[in-house]
């Protein structure tokens, strides 16, 4: 193994030590009930934190390229870092409602996302070839985090109370994300990397981007795959037991299984879209989503059936997120990918706060999951037609070279 290999494979164990301690926040769920009990707060005013922090962790997905030039990709992450701890920390010394929401919400959600969009477009930088596989890994590595720090967090809460485990689970996450950064190292695009069949590749800048349908298709797609794996998220054990018939304890297992199919989904689906093409693996994932949600909608559920959709869904949604940075990379480019990408995942942030605005306003489960599988065909449809803006540049170049051979 020569040193550059050996380089690139260090810099993928960084961004798993960072992806890792990133994904903790996915655990925001256990801390509601200690955080009603401990203060006395209504437990919706306390669930809103988690859904400011995604918000907050989008948005921020449009300073960090920027962020990133200006810094260099160690010394962002490093920051981010800290200041992910420090929200954290902070937020074990605050008794105020509003404080947890500018704490846990906004400034944990900021260096979250900032850190985390510019480790994963940095690493799939590194390696062109292997896009779909190394943004599983990356996206997996995230999911994996939530996993562990479920029994982490779960038992510190237990152990020694719900403000301690926050000072306990910043200093945690400060040190995983500033040792991560040490390893990872700043890619340089190369033309070799850009070029499709000898072609060279355009790099669009956001504006560029955003000038092309492509980046509206594209979004429109992100944020049907966002909506409908957040929701199903955020109420899948109540609708194990109103859809399902399932008791509390039964449904509750659903999370779990929510957890552990979202992360095979991102591994699995990443390093297929390798193989046999994003866009088919995105559109039959679309396809599966709406299947899955129309079951929920239409049929008498029993437990087998009601795990087997929840499982599908989940899986499918690990999957599209996985995809979806490399897709915009295909599309758009190596050179600007964290901006370009920003842009895309505000389908994640809008995603998140719609699905339960538009549940409110359809009146329910089953028609919102109707609603979700529509949007889903229209997807599969987008996935199907859809095609890269640099592949009609690589096309007239085609022509060109034959009409040149020609005369």
């Amino acid at each position: 193994m020569n040193s550059q290999t050996s380089n690139r494979w260090l810099i993928v164990i960084g961004t798993i030590i960072v992806q890792m301690g990133l994904g903790t926040i996915y655990t925001w769920s256990l801390f509601n009930q200690p955080l009603v009990d401990h203060f006395g707060w209504q437990l919706n005013s306390v669930a809103i934190t988690f859904s400011i922090t995604s918000f907050s962790l989008a948005f921020s997905t449009l300073f960090a390229g920027k962020l990133q030039d200006r810094w260099g990709i160690r010394r962002l992450i490093a920051t981010a870092g800290i200041v992910l701890g420090a929200g954290l920390i902070i937020s074990s010394q605050i008794s105020v409602l509003w404080m947890l929401y500018i704490t846990a919400g906004v400034v944990v959600g900021f260096a979250d996302g900032t850190a985390y969009i510019t480790s994963l477009s940095n690493l799939i930088k590194w390696f062109p070839e292997k896009k779909g596989l190394i943004s599983g890994i990356s996206v997996g590595a995230y999911g994996t985090g939530s996993l562990l720090f479920k029994y982490i967090n779960g038992s510190l809460i237990q152990n020694v109370g719900v403000s301690n485990t926050f000072l306990y689970w910043g200093i945690i996450v400060m040190t995983m994300v500033i040792v991560g950064s040490f390893l990872i190292r700043e890619a340089q695009v190369s033309s070799q990397s850009q070029s499709v069949k000898g072609v060279q590749v355009k790099d669009y800048t956001v504006k560029e981007m955003l000038k092309t349908k492509e980046a509206y298709l594209l979004f429109i797609m992100f944020f049907t795959a966002c909506m409908s794996g957040l929701y199903l998220i955020g109420i899948v054990k109540d609708i194990g037991v109103s859809l399902a018939g399932l008791d509390v304890a039964t449904a509750a297992n659903a999370v779990a299984l929510v957890a552990i199919f979202n992360t095979i989904g991102r591994i699995i689906l990443g390093a297929l879209s390798d193989k046999v093409g994003r866009l088919k693996v995105v559109a039959g994932a679309f396809l599966v989503t709406a299947s899955a949600v129309s079951v929920l909608s239409f049929l008498d559920l029993n437990y087998g059936l009601f795990f087997a959709c929840v499982a599908g869904i989940a899986f499918c949604f690990g999957g599209n997120i996985t995809i979806f940075p490399a897709i915009v990379a295909d599309f758009f480019g190596l050179k600007n990918q964290s901006k370009n990408y920003g842009v895309i995942y505000q389908g994640f942030g809008i995603g998140a706060l719609s699905g339960s605005f538009i549940a409110t306003a359809l009146g329910g489960f089953a028609p919102t999951f109707t609603f979700i599988a529509v949007l889903s065909i229209v997807s599969v449809v987008i996935a199907l037609f859809i095609k890269s803006p640099n592949q009609g540049a690589v096309l007239k170049e085609e022509k060109r070279n034959e009409k040149a051979q020609a005369a």
